[in-house]
């Protein structure tokens, strides 16, 4: 599989902007009248963000909504939140533009609301505190609107006046660029879902969403929720995001395990799910990345610490080399019933999706996609492929043996969803089925590779146990197998390719210039499946040192070889099934150090228009991987030991005076080097890239 440039449909970047949501600021400085410990600490993590946001290259913010967190009906909180929001916010370079939230106008109408509903008197407070409730500006051509969504239902005289202000200011600005941005989202998981605490209720909800799909608005932009999601309707993005002060905790409950420390205040405080976004806007298109602040606090007059550089992250849209993708073995498009917790909803449940994993694979970069035919067969996982498909993600389905009628006709009607078809057989099948391979590969026209099953012999491990599990791809060692591939006239026509096995066991660097070798040689395709758990299926593997050092180094050959298409099988943890071992996401789905070690790998190599082999070399204390980057070294380093020692650059690789940049692929801190040594602690992987 070669690897495929999507960055040119994205047009040149013409600006960025932030969009934060739900900061909930208290009049005084950790003191909060609600119950939770979590909720003292809001203004200090809205200082780190403006101040995050002033070390941005953006044009303006827009704020989702619930800028405080005294409602209206207590006026003295109220006023002193206000005036501490405002203080803090005069700290911004660039303008903000804010949303009114439920905490800053009252509730949308809902007779079983724990809080008041709004009302005209908490409208006017908002509006000699903060202005304007409902409005729209430009900005380079494009056209923000700003809705009240607590309004919508209400009945208040203003209600009507927003329907009219928006209907009028939507027909003006057809055609263009437009980006709406409420507090309360229309739907979280179905347009036709009931209504609960968290949506906005019928009718306006379809009439907001009629407009919204007839004016071909390009995204949307929600709060309230504290967690993120994305949906679609119609030619509409729809972006749920996370607050920068709490997590809503009832949303804990659609992950499988439970926080994973106390800290986290059994998930209301699950720090590393608090952030912003930067929204990218380009000619065609737009792209969102998700800063991650991880409850980061900045006290009162705390002095201003200057940040070091850091890599700027590639989304799968802008990866021009995504040279590691996963499979999603974990449910990644089911709905989930989030149980009625007794705080803000009661009498019935909440269906939502599990986002987070999406959300770290557009962190990383990832674009290729593994998932099984069960998913083409069920119609909401079609949707949901469809829905982030025009994100930049690739789909590379897998079944065993040969379709059934049903399942083919299924493939050919959705053949755009799908970058490359595994089929799984049985080598001894072989000859029997090869013409079978070759006319489904050109009556679907989906490129197809033959994943062969292990036989029983093969499952003996090389300590000589016999392991009752199902194992699968071709070996590197295979070679009469390979052979047999080639030599088969109907199958090299077909351009059908392989699946390789990469058993912990292997040098993944070997097995995928091997794997390169076959491409160059025969143009026959690989896929190499990077297996991150041995032979023993009750052997737990959480090494994520060693971990690293795999991704790593299978991220970078693949890179030098466009044929081989890697995809690691452990995106998040498998704790209770067979070979438990770490993902790169925990089991609430957060990242750990080799997500982010992905995510800074693939942003130096996903920025290149080339990259050419280079090579590897052995030292005592490190291991040196080496690719060119439009003609510029780019040297790995992975550290054998973590006590302090000097990494001593070969220097003549970077053509001897040339400055060098040296990259933390945990941090994606930058930092320049001239000389030849570098004291290091650790066991993080280093990149050094010539300048």
């Amino acid at each position: 599989m070669q690897h495929s440039d999507k960055t040119n449909d994205l047009g040149k970047r013409l600006f960025t902007f932030a969009v934060i949501a739900d900061t909930h600021l208290n009049k005084d400085e950790c003191v909060c009248n609600s119950p939770f410990p979590v909720n003292r600490l809001s203004n200090g993590r809205m200082r780190y963000v403006v101040r995050d946001i002033n070390t941005r290259d953006i044009d303006f913010v827009m704020h989702l909504g619930d800028l405080i967190h005294p409602v209206p009906a207590v006026k003295d909180l109220y006023l002193g939140a206000a005036a501490r929001f405002h203080n803090q916010v005069a700290e911004l370079k660039v303008p903000i533009h804010v949303v009114p939230g439920n905490h800053d106008v009252g509730d949308k109408p809902m007779p079983w609301a724990p809080a008041g509903s709004i009302t005209d008197e908490y409208l006017n407070l908002w509006e000699s505190t903060f202005g304007a409730h409902y409005y729209a500006f430009d900005h380079k051509d494009c056209h923000f609107i700003v809705i009240n969504s607590e309004l919508m239902n209400s009945g208040l005289p203003a209600e009507q006046e927003q329907k009219t202000w928006l209907r009028q200011d939507l027909a003006a600005n057809k055609g263009r660029r437009i980006f709406v941005h409420t507090h309360y989202p229309p739907f979280l998981c179905e347009t036709d879902e009931a209504e609960h605490y968290d949506n906005i209720a019928e009718p306006e909800r379809s009439w907001l969403l009629e407009l919204i799909g007839d004016n071909a608005v390009e995204g949307l932009f929600a709060g309230h929720v504290h967690n993120f999601w994305y949906l679609r309707f119609r030619e509409t993005d729809c972006y749920l995001l996370p607050s920068t002060s709490f997590v809503r905790q009832d949303y804990s409950e659609m992950f499988k395990a439970p926080p994973t420390c106390m800290e986290y205040e059994w998930g209301r405080n699950d720090s590393p799910k608090l952030g912003y976004f930067l929204v990218h806007v380009h000619e065609n298109a737009h792209v969102c990345e998700m800063v991650r602040t991880n409850g980061e606090i900045v006290e009162p007059d705390a002095p201003k610490v200057a940040c070091a550089p850091k890599v700027p992250p590639v989304s799968p849209r802008e990866n021009r080399h995504p040279v590691l993708g996963f499979d999603l073995r974990q449910s990644w498009a089911e709905k989930i019933g989030i149980p009625p917790s007794g705080g803000l909803d009661e009498f019935d449940r909440k269906e939502v999706r599990n986002d987070y994993p999406l959300l770290a694979l557009w962190e990383m970069g990832v674009r290729q996609l593994r998932v099984p035919l069960q998913d083409l067969r069920n119609e909401s996982g079609r949707r949901r492929m469809r829905d982030i498909q025009r994100m930049g993600h690739e789909f590379t389905m897998y079944s065993f043996n040969l379709p059934g009628t049903a399942d083919l006709a299924l493939i050919k009607e959705n053949r755009d969803l799908l970058k490359a078809w595994e089929i799984g057989f049985h080598w001894n099948m072989f000859e029997a089925m090869a013409d079978s391979f070759a006319r489904l590969a050109a009556e679907t026209g989906v490129p197809i590779y033959l994943d062969r099953m292990w036989e029983h012999a093969e499952n003996i491990s090389p300590d000589g146990r016999y392991y009752h599990v199902i194992n699968h791809g071709f070996r590197h060692t295979d070679r009469e197998q390979i052979q047999a591939v080639l030599s088969c006239g109907a199958i090299r026509e077909a351009g059908v390719g392989l699946v390789f096995r990469v058993t912990k066991q292997d040098d993944p660097y070997a097995v995928i210039r091997l794997a390169g070798g076959l491409y160059e040689k025969h143009a026959l395709p690989v896929h190499a499946h990077l297996r991150m758990a041995g032979y023993n299926p009750a052997e737990i593997t959480r090494d994520d040192e060693w971990a690293a050092t795999r991704l790593a180094v299978s991220m970078m050959t693949a890179a030098a070889n466009p044929g081989v298409a890697v995809f690691s099988d452990t995106l998040t943890d498998v704790d209770r099934g067979y070979s438990p071992r770490h993902g790169v996401l925990d089991a609430t789905a957060n990242p750990r150090w080799t997500a982010r070690l992905i995510q800074n790998l693939h942003a130096l190599l996903g920025a290149a228009a080339t990259i050419d082999a280079g090579g590897r070399t052995e030292t005592a204390e490190g291991a040196w991987f080496w690719n060119y980057l439009d003609g510029k070294e780019l040297g790995l380093y992975l550290p054998k030991v973590s006590t302090a020692h000097n990494v001593v650059v070969p220097w003549e690789a970077f053509g001897g005076e040339s400055k060098v940049q040296v990259v933390n692929l945990d941090t994606g801190t930058t930092t320049a080097m001239d000389g030849r040594r570098l004291l290091y602690q650790g066991v993080t992987p280093l990149a050094f890239l010539q300048q």
